[in-house]
């Protein structure tokens, strides 16, 4: 970025910081050498997403960080606050769900196949000698069931504790920077020029220690039912039926405490809100604790004569959840439906439904996951085909197998709507030819060189078909999951064996289902397990993975405190500090540049700019999704209005983008009161066309990179530099307590 090896840091540490030319480190000290043009900075962020080998650790948040994404997909709420606030607690409550959801897949895994089953049947343990010491057959003091249970009961409980740790490890170092304060702090701002809105301790803090009381809700929840059942049907109206239902009763109640923890108004944008709940943060996981603790000691209780034998009732939970989660995100799409009718804008995505169709693949995401788990361990105890009648096992859930066999019936789906953006594309392409040779008149045509071009424009158009590709697949998505609903409680058995009465092709098609969905979901665990094992080890897959955070962690997690950190809470107020510091300290003016992810970085950091700093900064973006993704996703944020908000305060914003770029594209801002449109016109891609003695060799098509090559990048920078305010005159006062250097 700043095009020559020799570089020094100016402020910030080893994970973001400002970084210049060694030889422009003084130039506030030297104005007389760098009268001739800007000196440049470059701020580097891509530690906050691809740093150390943790990173790789945030492959299993992955679900936390759709359904997060969901939460800020919205539609603009103005004058319907109640409406949005009802959008919120839906989305926090198909979050809470996920986290449920992973750990009821973790119990199903160690409580109900390796402790209830595996350990209960000796031709299981017979193989596995880590497991004797639980085996039934052995009669030692574990292989009690509900003994057993209480040891299983461990992975899921470090499961929790681990998914709390990471949440906690990353608090202080992303939802604790806090922005400049301006002495417009009071004025009604645009949401993400808010003093708040990059500030979230207060509500994730809140909301962790909610999730992580559910989480070890539902491991007690699995121990203590066994037990409780066991009690009431063999010594009903004694003490310790009695005592069962108390435990399950005070699970319960701290279950609704949880839901109404969770359905409270969290975020506080108005304001800087550095109070935290210290007592529900401490108490509500240490009550869930406590009950956990209770749970175990209950099921250890000796029980003569108890045997383990079918299954844990997964079934029951895992339907019960997955229709929870279907009924929370048809209210979602309703409340959804309703905002946008409201405010319509016809580049909203998926006409305002955007955010419910995310949900359902979070959902879909985590049910895969946690079925891929699931099934992958049974086969390891049981065999290739595990609760079929060859094995010790009964398998697990039933409904897991069923969303298995809807993946083929899925991509099946997929397949039309594929193939016809295929077909549309080459036909595209074949028409944007003539186009193409018409903007490089007087050069001579190359039908080989006009067909690459065409065709990468052609492609680029492909993200504009996204939302209804998402909408598609959401929608199959949830009528397939009822479908499996269906079929679990209609046939109480696995898909092969739902349609053994049918016609032959029926049957065969129902067996081809489910042994290639259970395929299909053993190769995404491999590939999982692959690609984090592989991003630990390798700073390059790191950084690929890395372009997924980008996008998807660019939000503070407002929904799912589990999620892979916000890192714009650690960048957007890293350059808000240096912009207002350095036009403070100097009386200069300065030109933000950003670049893909980086546009969006840098707009949001210009609207927490205090007013008088705004009018000195000018903001160039090129290869820009602030319109094109950000503005159809998240109207509320960077919609017409908002960004039509921010070309009013900023003094002038020019913007580049290419036909060639699947990521960046116009703003569609139209020009208002004598100011200069922000869109430039398409930059020609590539710059030229043939062979010329100035290009001898064919030049590349860039699309979305290297924007800088282009002589427009010079151009338009210098030309907004000259339309900003001259500098002020120096020296002006320092203001010790706006400066970057002076923060902890």
């Amino acid at each position: 970025m700043l095009d020559d090896p020799r570089t020094v840091r100016v402020t910030g540490d080893g994970t973001a910081a400002v970084y210049r030319r060694t030889a422009d480190l003084r130039a506030e000290s030297e104005p007389e050498r760098f009268r001739g043009g800007p000196v440049p900075e470059a701020y580097c962020w891509s530690n906050l997403t691809s740093g150390n080998g943790t990173r790789a650790l945030w492959l299993l948040l992955l679900p936390f960080m759709v359904v997060n994404l969901a939460h800020w997909m919205c539609p603009p709420a103005t004058r319907h606050g109640r409406s949005a606030r009802l959008y919120g607690v839906l989305v926090r409550l198909v979050a809470l769900s996920l986290t449920v959801l992973l750990t009821a897949a973790a119990c199903e895994v160690a409580l109900d196949l390796a402790a209830w089953q595996c350990a209960g049947a000796a031709a299981c343990t017979g193989d596995r000698p880590w497991l004797a010491f639980l085996a039934a057959a052995e009669g030692g003091w574990w292989s009690q069931p509900g003994r057993r249970l209480t040891v299983a009961a461990a992975v899921p409980t470090a499961l929790v504790a681990l998914l709390w740790y990471l949440s906690h490890r990353t608090w202080s170092a992303y939802e604790a920077q806090r922005p400049p304060r301006g002495e417009d702090e009071h004025e009604d701002r645009p949401a993400l020029g808010r003093p708040g809105f990059w500030y979230g301790r207060r509500l994730v803090a809140r909301l962790r220690a909610a999730h992580t009381a559910a989480g070890l809700l539902t491991v007690a929840a699995a121990v203590a039912g066994a037990a409780a059942r066991h009690d009431r049907g063999a010594a009903a109206g004694t003490p310790r039926a009695a005592l069962g239902w108390c435990v399950e009763a005070a699970l319960a109640a701290a279950a609704a405490v949880v839901v109404v923890v969770v359905c409270r108004r969290g975020r506080s944008e108005r304001r800087l809100d550095g109070r935290l709940d210290r007592a529900l943060v401490t108490w509500l996981p240490g009550a869930a604790a406590a009950l956990l603790a209770l749970s175990a000691l209950y099921a250890s209780w000796p029980r003569p004569g108890w045997r383990s034998s079918g299954a844990l009732p997964g079934d029951t939970a895992f339907s019960v959840l997955l229709v929870g989660q279907g009924a929370l995100i048809l209210l979602l799409a309703a409340v959804a439906l309703r905002l946008h009718r409201r405010d319509p804008d016809p580049r909203t995505a998926l006409h305002g439904l955007a955010g419910p169709a995310v949900a359902v693949l979070a959902c879909a995401l985590g049910g895969v996951m946690a079925g891929g788990v699931a099934q992958r361990v049974a086969d390891w105890l049981d065999g290739p085909a595990p609760g079929a009648g060859g094995g010790p096992l009964v398998g697990p859930p039933l409904l897991l197998s069923w969303e298995a066999a809807a993946i083929p019936v899925l991509l099946v789906l997929l397949l039309v709507p594929t193939v016809f953006l295929v077909v549309r594309t080459a036909f595209a392409a074949r028409r944007l030819a003539p186009v193409v040779e018409a903007e490089y008149a007087g050069e001579a045509p190359d039908r080989i060189r006009t067909r690459r071009i065409a065709r990468v424009r052609a492609a680029a158009r492909l993200t504009d078909a996204a939302p209804v590709l998402v909408g598609l697949l959401a929608a199959a998505t949830l009528l397939l999951g009822a479908g499996g609903i269906a079929g679990t409680w209609g046939s109480g058995t696995v898909p092969a064996r739902a349609f053994d009465g049918a016609p032959a092709y029926v049957d065969a098609v129902a067996e081809a289902c489910q042994a290639l969905g259970s395929w299909l979901v053993g190769l995404g665990f491999l590939l999982f397990v692959t690609w984090g094992r592989r991003a630990y080890r390798d700073a390059s897959a790191r950084r690929t993975i890395g372009i997924l955070w980008d996008v998807g962690t660019f939000w503070p997690r407002a929904a799912h405190p589990f999620a892979p950190p916000c890192y714009a809470e650690r960048a957007v107020p890293d350059l808000a500090w240096r912009m207002a510091s350095w036009t403070g300290r100097t009386g200069g003016r300065l030109v933000i540049s950003g670049h893909s992810q980086g546009s969006v970085l840098a707009a949001a950091a210009v609207w927490q700019l205090p007013h008088t700093t705004r009018r000195r900064v000018a903001l160039l973006t090129y290869g820009s999704p602030l319109e094109r993704l950000y503005g159809r996703w998240f109207p509320a944020y960077f919609g017409r209005e908002p960004l039509s908000g921010l070309d009013r305060e900023l003094h002038c914003w020019r913007n580049l983008w290419r036909r060639t770029d699947p990521i960046g594209g116009p703003v569609r801002l139209p020009a208002e009161g004598g100011r200069l449109e922000v869109d430039h016109p398409p930059l020609r891609d590539p710059v030229v066309y043939g062979r010329t003695p100035e290009h001898p060799l064919p030049e590349p098509v860039l699309g979305h990179a290297d924007y800088q090559a282009d002589p427009a990048f010079a151009r338009e920078r210098a030309a907004l530099l000259d339309r900003l305010p001259p500098a002020l005159p120096l020296p002006v006062p320092r203001q010790r307590s706006d400066g970057p250097d002076d923060t902890p």
